[in-house]
């Protein structure tokens, strides 16, 4: 990406097309989307890319198999043939995994749930099939369908079954990512097509020009400084905040009652406590609700949770309640006694769903996107998953095309994001193999593809680079350099939540100033601090962790404050 000085000073310098409000992966999306076909594009975010809901789903992309159950089965097909899209766009980074539905004890089989699996089958596997044979692909991953396994294999598959002697388990597959990567991924392309994006820059008005929306008022949140951003076109995607640019639009317009933010809240604890395996588990919660337990950067991630939240938005966290909740679930599930002591990361996201009537009602409760076109051409994307965003970025930019009468078809269905790179291929720096820790060839290929090569090129120009951020963790000090020379990091929280995501899976070795001060120095060198400067960034990690509630075994728990439930 471009410096965030250049950035913010092309910003001014030209009247673009569309500006895309939103750096989360739909805004992300819009961007990409729209400058691929040709539309010259800016994108702002108020506070970091994806520091919203997009870095705190479950790392999933999937189908939604519970969807099943309420019969919507036009967002599960929509959802798997976009996971199919997503596997060929970023093979490094959205990749398959093996789920396992377990049968213990004297329980029987849930035939429900083999139906659904069943339905999933149909849905996932025939239209990708023939595509295969009609692109001559066969190389190209495809979900096996379902099967029944014995419980020795499921045992296999996930070593915390062993005790539980499971009877047997059915097998299916869905993928995995790292949400807040992806988006940084599509931003990386959307620039290449020739997008400005800038993070820190809040719309405080938008301009009008004949009753139209024509740009925005902007100012810069680390200077104060104000200035104008001129635009034939505006898109608010702004997620759960959607209502809040124009809400007399939005409300009497487009008559959306309101939109009803939901907090799904996932900790992370040692793989071993909780030895998952490279297999993913559903697990039942209770009231009919199921869980899941993944594998992801080395730990065990737990979650999700689905409860009406009126809290802070910018800093949703995770509630003691919630917590308990996922706990209790894994506990009786696979026999552990887990408590908090155990838990390595925690974090809560606010999925920006719509209500459709009675706010108190869940089944009034829309998870599918909504596009909404107002009086002065405004439009607001919100509502959808994170599998989806391609879908919602192309209906966005559809519409512009439509009222346009342009001839401009969607593309990115058939664009890559980035560029893959074999772990195995990736060559230490010269005379630094011992230094790397353990497991940064798989991580590097992960996280970055091809552009790993910029990671071990700073490592091997500054070889105190070469060592982990985080003692046992593979993420490298090389990483801080990356993230703000060319990921417009600008605190350390930036690095640690969403650039890695050591925050996430490593809490309890990073609740001091003193934790952090190294990544600090790192990233204050390339940003120019002085120590005074870096102190500082080192004590606002600090206060953000305790206001994220990141550590929930630690002193940073904002609920113990608060006395929250």
């Amino acid at each position: 990406m471009l410096a965030r000085a250049d950035a913010l000073a092309a910003l001014t310098e030209e009247r673009f097309d569309v500006l895309v409000i939103g750096g989360g992966v739909t805004g992300a999306g819009v961007a990409f989307d729209a400058a691929s076909r040709g539309y010259s594009v800016a994108i702002v975010e108020r506070a970091d890319w994806a520091s919203g809901t997009s870095s705190r789903s479950s790392k999933m992309v999937h189908g939604g198999l519970r969807y099943l159950q309420n019969f919507d089965l036009g967002l599960v097909r929509e959802a798997l043939v976009e996971r199919q899209i997503m596997v060929a766009m970023a093979p490094h980074l959205v990749y398959p995994t093996p789920f396992l539905v377990p049968t213990l004890g004297d329980e029987r089989r849930s035939l429900k749930i083999g139906v659904g699996l069943n339905v999933y089958d149909v849905m996932a596997t025939t239209r990708v099939r023939q595509g295969r044979r009609e692109r001559g692909d066969e190389e190209q991953w495809s979900p096996d369908r379902h099967r029944t396994i014995p419980g020795e294999e499921a045992a296999e598959l996930i070593p915390a079954l062993e005790p539980r002697d499971p009877r047997d388990a059915y097998l299916f597959y869905d993928c995995q990512t790292d949400d807040a990567r992806l988006v940084l991924t599509i931003l990386g392309e959307a620039e290449r097509f020739g997008a400005v994006g800038v993070n820190g820059v809040e719309v405080a008005e938008l301009l009008d020009e004949g009753g139209r929306a024509a740009g925005a008022e902007c100012v810069d949140r680390a200077t104060g400084e104000r200035f104008t951003v001129r635009a034939a076109n505006v898109v608010n995607a702004t997620g759960v905040w959607a209502d809040r640019i124009r809400p007399h639009e939005i409300h009497d317009e487009a008559e959306v009652p309101w939109i009803a933010p939901s907090r799904g809240t996932h900790i992370t604890v040692s793989t071993d406590d909780l030895p998952i395996g490279r297999a993913a588990c559903i697990v039942p919660a209770g009231e009919d609700r199921t869980i899941f337990a993944l594998p992801w950067y080395g730990r065990t991630l737990i979650g999700t949770t689905d409860r009406e939240y009126e809290g802070d938005l910018d800093h949703p966290s995770p509630s003691a309640d919630d917590i308990e909740y996922l706990l209790d679930a894994v506990n009786s599930f696979f026999g552990v006694e887990l408590d908090r002591s155990r838990i390595t990361g925690a974090y809560a996201g606010v999925r920006p769903l719509i209500s459709t009537g009675d706010q108190h009602k869940s089944a009034d409760i829309s998870r599918k996107a909504e596009l909404y076109e107002t009086s002065s051409g405004m439009l607001t994307i919100t509502g959808g998953k994170l599998t989806t965003w391609r879908r919602m970025a192309k209906q966005v930019v559809d519409r512009l095309v439509e009222r346009e009468g342009r001839e401009a078809p969607c593309r990115t269905h058939e664009l890559p994001l980035g560029m893959p790179a074999e772990a195995e291929d990736l060559e230490p720096p010269a005379g630094l193999d011992g230094a790397l820790p353990e497991g940064w060839r798989d991580l590097l290929a992960f996280r970055y593809g091809h552009a790993a090569r910029h990671v071990l090129r700073v490592a091997a120009e500054r070889p105190e680079l070469a060592r982990p951020i985080v003692e046992g963790m593979p993420d490298l000090l090389a990483e801080v350099v990356i993230a703000a020379r060319y990921e417009q990091a600008r605190s350390v929280a930036d690095v640690l939540l969403r650039r890695t995501r050591l925050g996430l899976v490593a809490a309890p070795a990073l609740r001091t100033a003193d934790d952090v001060r190294e990544v600090a120095r790192v990233l204050g060198g390339e940003l120019g601090w002085d120590e005074a400067q870096v102190e500082s960034a080192a004590s606002d990690w600090v206060r953000e962790a305790r206001e994220e509630g990141i550590d929930p075994a630690g002193e940073n728990r904002p609920y113990a404050d608060r006395g929250e439930a």
